[in-house]
């Protein structure tokens, strides 16, 4: 048949468009096509645009098969019928200029019958160690007609070559020659091998060159990340002219101040701060022992406002000609014994803490200060916390600009970070490979008192605001000063403390009012901690009222699917705040009793593995066919339910071999708790489900429990009330007592309301307000940090990474591109870029409600702007991407 004489392969055409050309053209003149990424002995020709060093192009060669070039089939198109193939045979051209034509000697002794193939004859001991490429030579060698064996051969068998990769003494050992093999390739071509320009060791299979095409991929996508990553997110220029780098840095001898400390012993701290000021010179650093002197009287509140102005007046001079990051270390221990507690004398941090206590109202934590706080003061302590914090950026700088490394050429950024006032205010030796030092949550800590705080008297409320500011940026620098730290070394420590810390501030803060804690997540300046704070905050949220949402990795898929969704659930919620509830994360089992939440038995560790034993059990079911949800529901362990509900593609509806959902058994069981967990999972359970009759609401009514036939009613409305079981009995007919009858048409009647508002209008502003501040800034964080500029048209040029990884994921799948990807990161910006394109297709148009997009509230309106321009944003991504 016709067909039979035009089997074709293609290799090496990397344009999807000219690849169906050709198909098409095939099938069009009679001719067949067979794809995969493996030679087929059934097939007669071989398409490819010029010599490939690919397995599928030597088996061609081998088999003397017809290997001709794409114009082949096109003309043949154009022609009406098939064209004489000589004339498109693939060639190259030779170093002496003239044309080579590597498949037509084997092609023409196949056709004569002179052989069948090029290793006809050939019995080959296959001695290859790594297995993928054991079988591809095997492969290879059977295409010509050689007959393969393995490490040991059958006694009959007379083996003709042994071919080895690595040749050792072993493989030497045995009586027939012994050849690498690339022997293959010097068979086929001869010298001309030289000319092909391919290895001959190795050649490489279609799927083996897109491994190494993917995995390049990988490669550049990675190195963008970690130069994303190491972009400093807050820049302090002021430092830039501080210190004299000609000038010696040296410590003062105790003769040049013996006057000083006189004044000291006199009580003259007026006069000793004046001599000291007036005979103070760059290089100079008076004794740390008198600064501590001075700085206790100045805290006692027995100092004049002049002497505490000029004194800090003092300290900023040091700070500017004695800069501490472009000083030896000796310089640096100076700064930390002048800022040590005079009590405890253990570090900067117990001397920190104490200050921003004595801000914030509240007793010293290791000594007493003068009470009641006076405002001078006051003032006092506000100024020396700010002049540390000052102090702190200037190391922050030093570390992200690399000044330290030009002024000590020999130290790398991990000795230059070492002995930093930074990192030993904040870690101990044993606690550097963390973020959550103890220093560092007492911080957070402080932060979430001060910011709780602000809802005080009028009076008192700005001083509150300043600290807080303060301590934001505080916070800020020393995160930001571990990243730095830490992430050359280790990119995923540095992840993983970030949301460790930030789920550890969700878990403190859950009773601070979420508008005060979304303008506190907008004062943050550092786009990687806003990001992670946003993130767990608004999860937080989320879950207080209803919606649990994973701590699976953050990407923009996640934030499309489940975050917008959530806005929904806030815009309804009847509690403003919900400030008591607790259920926050996993590992803070508390419960909301405002709302109906009860305290329940615990299913699940609390040691951190509870996540991992739930995953490990999801899909067990038992003899009847319940999963560990429908178990969850009847046990009433309402932390498990949520944590189940949380994890991505969980199936609230699945049924047992009976046909009970988990709301079933929660109804049936009494347990008021989970009932309310699923119900506020989106998407909600469906509540009119029925078995043999018995619906959730009837399971709840034939057991007594009223609050949950209340739970039920108020949230689907009077729909349930209609439907009847197997006698024709709706659930009014289940309750006898008149008062009950009517307080089900009132819960009823409740819910049927609900369900009209619902459907047109928010009923808490509030709190969606606060959720859409937090998502909007999670967003424009999640933009500046994740880099997906990388796939924008400013990105421009055919060969720029975007649009090579395009061209690849039209001819591939998502999967398929990222399948020997091992770095997830890599993966989730990938992921992102696809998402991105989806959404300015409209795909995600549906995930916010229309009342909610048309809401007046200020945030929600800026937070709608920001999707339009991501959408705006994902729009051009895939007009790039289809002209690609």
């Amino acid at each position: 048949m016709a067909e039979d004489m035009h089997v074709f392969q293609i290799s090496g055409i990397k344009k999807p468009e000219i690849k169906k050309r050709l198909i098409k053209g095939i099938c069009k003149l009679g001719g067949r096509y067979i794809g995969g990424s493996m030679y087929q002995h059934t097939s007669t020709h071989f398409i490819v645009p010029q010599v490939l060093p690919s397995e599928k192009f030597l088996a061609a060669c081998a088999a003397g098969k017809w290997v001709v070039t794409p114009n082949y089939v096109l003309d043949s198109v154009k022609n009406g019928s098939w064209l004489p193939e000589e004339l498109y045979e693939v060639a190259i051209s030779t170093s002496t200029s003239s044309t080579f034509y590597p498949v037509r000697q084997w092609r023409q002794k196949v056709v004569s019958g002179k052989l069948k193939g090029a290793f006809q004859g050939w019995r080959v001991l296959l001695m290859v160690q790594e297995p993928a490429r054991r079988a591809m030579f095997k492969r290879l060698l059977k295409a010509g007609r050689a007959k393969v064996f393995h490490y040991s051969s059958p006694s009959y068998a007379s083996i003709t070559h042994v071919m080895a990769k690595p040749i050792t003494e072993d493989t030497k050992s045995h009586d027939a020659p012994c050849y690498p093999v690339s022997h293959i390739v010097h068979h086929l071509f001869g010298k001309r091998y030289l000319d092909m320009n391919f290895s001959v060791d190795e050649p490489e299979t279609e799927e083996t060159s897109f491994v190494a095409v993917f995995s390049k991929y990988e490669k550049e996508l990675k190195d963008h990340i970690i130069r994303q990553n190491h972009h400093p997110r807050l820049r302090y220029c002021e430092f830039q002219g501080y210190g004299d780098p000609h000038c010696p840095q040296s410590e003062a001898t105790e003769a040049e101040f013996t006057q000083i400390a006189a004044m000291i012993e006199c009580g003259l701290f007026t006069e000793a701060l004046n001599s000291i000021k007036s005979g103070f010179f760059p290089g100079l650093l008076p004794p740390a022992q008198y600064l501590v002197s001075l700085l206790d009287y100045a805290q006692q509140g027995n100092a004049t406002s002049v002497f505490l102005r000029i004194f800090l007046q003092f300290f900023h001079k040091l700070l500017v000609t004695n800069p501490p990051w472009l000083a030896p270390k000796p310089v640096k221990k100076y700064f930390s014994k002048v800022f040590k507690c005079p009590c405890c004398k253990v570090g900067l941090w117990p001397f920190l803490e104490s200050t921003i206590c004595y801000c914030l109202l509240r007793d010293s934590t290791c000594h007493p200060r003068p009470r009641p706080a006076l405002p001078t003061l006051l003032h006092f302590h506000s100024d020396l916390l700010e002049f540390i914090l000052k102090l702190f950026k200037g190391e922050l700088h030093a570390i992200t600009t690399g000044v330290h490394l030009q002024r000590h050429g020999s130290e790398n950024l991990q000795d230059s970070a070492k002995g930093s006032l930074i990192l030993g205010t904040f870690w101990t030796v044993w606690e550097r490979s963390t973020l959550l030092s103890i220093a560092v949550k007492q911080l957070a800590h402080l932060l979430v008192e001060a910011t709780s705080q602000e809802d005080s008297k009028e009076t008192e409320q700005q001083e509150f605001v300043h600290v807080t500011c303060t301590l934001v940026d505080l916070l800020s620098v020393v995160v930001e000063f571990w990243c730095q730290h830490n992430f050359k070394l280790n990119q995923a420590l540095v992840e993983k403390g970030l949301k460790d810390f930030a789920e550890h501030f969700a878990v403190i803060s859950h009773k601070v009012p979420p508008t005060l804690l979304t303008e506190l997540v907008a004062k943050v300046p550092s786009s990687r901690l806003k990001l992670a704070l946003a993130d767990s905050v608004f999860r937080t949220l989320c879950c207080k009222n209803g919606s649990a949402i994973g701590d699976d990795p953050l990407c923009l898929k996640k934030i499309m699917q489940k975050y917008l969704p959530a806005l929904d659930i806030l815009s309804q919620s009847l509690s403003p705040y919900n400030t008591e509830a607790g259920l926050t994360m996993q590992r803070h089992h508390m419960t909301d009793t405002g709302c109906g939440l009860e305290s329940t038995s615990v299913g699940v560790d609390d040691n951190g593995a509870d996540k991992g034993n739930i995953l490990k059990g999801l899909k067990r079911v038992n003899a009847a066919g319940e999963t560990l949800l429908h178990r969850a529901c009847k046990r009433n362990q309402v932390e498990t339910v949520l944590q189940i509900l949380a994890l991505p593609d969980t199936d609230v509806n699945v049924k047992d071999h009976a046909g009970w959902t988990p709301l079933h058994e929660a109804c049936n069981h009494g347990s008021t708790a989970s009932v309310q967990a699923l119900l506020r999972h989106r998407p909600a359970p469906v509540v009119g489900s029925q078995v043999g009759g018995v619906s959730p609401l009837y399971d709840a009514l034939l057991n007594g429990h009223m609050d949950i036939a209340k739970l039920l009613l108020e949230h689907e409305g009077s729909v349930i009330l209609q439907q009847k079981d197997q006698n024709g009995k709706t659930p009014l007919d289940l309750v006898s007592v008149g008062a009950k009858r009517e307080q089900l048409l009132d819960w009823a009647l409740t819910g049927d309301n609900a369900q009209r508002k619902k459907s047109t209008e928010v009923l808490n502003l509030p709190l969606l307000e606060a959720g859409s501040c937090l998502l909007l800034h999670l967003l424009v964080a999640y933009q500046q940090e994740k880099g997906l500029f990388i796939f924008d048209q400013s990105e421009a040029g055919a060969h720029s990474l975007g649009q090579r990884m395009f061209r690849s994921l039209k001819m591939h799948s998502f999967v398929k591109v990222t399948s020997v990807w091992t770095d997830q990161p890599a993966v989730r910006l990938l992921e992102d870029a696809i998402i991105l394109m989806e959404v300015g297709r409209g795909n995600y148009d549906g995930q916010v409600p229309h009342p909610i997009r048309e809401c007046k509230g200020e945030n929600t309106q800026f937070l709608m702007e920001r999707l339009s321009a991501l959408k705006s944003k994902g729009k051009a991504l895939a007009h790039q991407f289809d002209k690609s």
